[in-house]
């Protein structure tokens, strides 16, 4: 996902790369219900307030919002310190940010017309961030397919997750840089597509100019993203990698078809997604700042 605003997977990436595995660990849906009854409704009205001023919530933390894959690209940082000053306030020192990120994601697909999901929370922030892990989980767009399973093989998702969490990428913009590849070296896309964006991204300049990762609703949560591949308009080499004569054309095209089988699917998979090793218990710490450990 270099360079490019995909809100949902990297605000989960980022919260998982933010901890590291504690096995007693449990995480539920109730855990601020005693300590900070207000978590939830402070994350969710901040989210619509966001969308509603056409802010995209981005979500990292500590260097890991540098990484290549999300420098210039993951946007939102503010939004994310606003909710996490709005809890300080509210229940000081409760909150993990890496539960803010949870939330936020979750909170933000509803906003924009897609499932809901209940997130398990209690996470616990670590002290110390890498970009060079940031760097080597989180995907780039230049992957192809098999490089795209190896890489959430490696986080405990499977091909199914892949393909289903992929479809964040119904919502939010690309850069240049992050396509060029694509339009201009791949023949897997459709050619009057490819001709669009060559006049606004050309072989070189224009880095920073942006396209919709979906052409036509770009800020609704729908299954248009997998009616695109089909049609051989995925934005990124990465996108129609997963429609390309393969073994996951099948999952590709019954998403396309069924938008409530994408929705459950999806709601599933960000629930695994928020689970890959969480910090709990007693390690880590509750971070004051989202930007720095305390």
């Amino acid at each position: 996902m270099a360079s490019y605003h995909s809100l949902f997977l990297v605000i989960l990436i980022a919260a998982a790369i933010a901890s590291s595995y504690q096995a007693n660990g449990q995480l539920s849906p109730d855990h601020y219900s005693s300590t900070c009854p207000q978590a939830l409704p402070i994350v969710k009205s901040a989210i619509a307030a966001a969308i509603k001023n056409e802010t995209r919530v981005g979500a990292s933390l500590l260097r890991e919002k540098t990484a290549v894959p999300n420098n210039n690209s993951a946007r939102g940082f503010n939004v994310v310190d606003d909710i996490k000053a709005q809890l300080e306030k509210a229940c000081p020192g409760v909150v993990s940010c890496a539960d803010i990120l949870a939330i936020a994601a979750r909170d933000s697909v509803v906003q924009l017309g897609g499932p809901s999901w209940k997130v398990r929370l209690g996470r616990r922030d670590s002290t110390t961030a890498s970009r060079s892990a940031a760097n080597t989980s989180i995907p780039p767009p230049t992957f192809n397919l098999s490089a795209l399973i190896s890489s959430f093989s490696a986080q405990g998702l499977s091909i199914k997750d892949l393909v289903t969490l992929s479809g964040s990428h119904t919502i939010g913009l690309a850069r240049c840089t992050s396509f060029r590849g694509h339009i201009y070296n791949d023949s897997n896309i459709d050619p009057s597509f490819a001709s669009s964006l060559k006049g606004t991204c050309p072989r070189s300049g224009n880095d920073s100019v942006l396209a919709p990762l979906d052409l036509q609703t770009p800020t609704c949560f729908d299954n248009l993203y997998y009616k695109n591949l089909l049609n051989k308009k995925g934005l990124l080499h990465s996108d129609q990698e997963l429609f390309n004569g393969s073994s996951t054309d099948r999952l590709v095209e019954r998403y396309a078809t069924n938008t409530t089988l994408f929705f459950k699917e999806f709601s599933k998979s960000m629930i695994r997604m928020g689970n890959i090793k969480p910090l709990t218990g007693s390690a880590g710490e509750i971070r004051i700042n989202c930007r720095k450990v305390n």
